[in-house]
């Protein structure tokens, strides 16, 4: 009986919860929900978990082998990358990272949504594409994370 009471608090707490991670300010969110045009010869890259299924977990992403950060829900990160060139958008999951490959162009913005699923242990994770303004939308509720901490290296 104490072991299923256990288990239960501890499903409970996966769906639950909210797992923080350090945020810029709220100057810097506002300036990237503008979503300007990228830099000359640049791409822009917003990736944005929403939602609160897996609210206890965190999630680590890279561009090119590169830590963007560790996301939690309801975050954004924003980023510019080379444009004209393929970018390769991986998360962590339950047994190895899940990759995206975007090819993006220079002057463009280009939306990742991340999302959890359910996997043998609560942990997966994955990525789409999603047109601009589904994209837009959704940053506009969403708050901007720091970038470049991820929990493995």
């Amino acid at each position: 009986m104490n072991k299923t009471i256990v288990l239960a608090i501890l499903v409970m707490s996966l769906f639950s919860g909210c797992a923080s991670v350090p945020m810029e300010s709220p100057e810097k969110s506002s300036i990237a929900k503008k979503f300007d045009t990228p830099s000359n010869g640049m791409a822009g890259l917003y990736i944005y978990r929403s939602g609160s299924f897996g609210g206890a977990l965190k999630k680590d992403i890279w561009v090119d082998g590169k830590c963007v950060g560790e996301s939690a829900p309801d975050v954004f990160f924003f980023l510019q990358v080379q444009g004209d060139m393929e970018h390769k958008i991986s998360t962590e999951s339950e047994f190895s990272p899940n990759d995206l490959a975007v090819n993006t162009k220079s002057g463009k913005n280009y939306f990742v949504h991340q999302y959890l699923k359910m996997g043998l242990f609560v942990g997966g994770a994955g990525l789409e594409l999603v047109d601009e303004n589904e994209g837009k939308n959704e940053i506009a509720k969403l708050s901007l994370a720091n970038s470049g901490t991820c929990s493995q290296q």
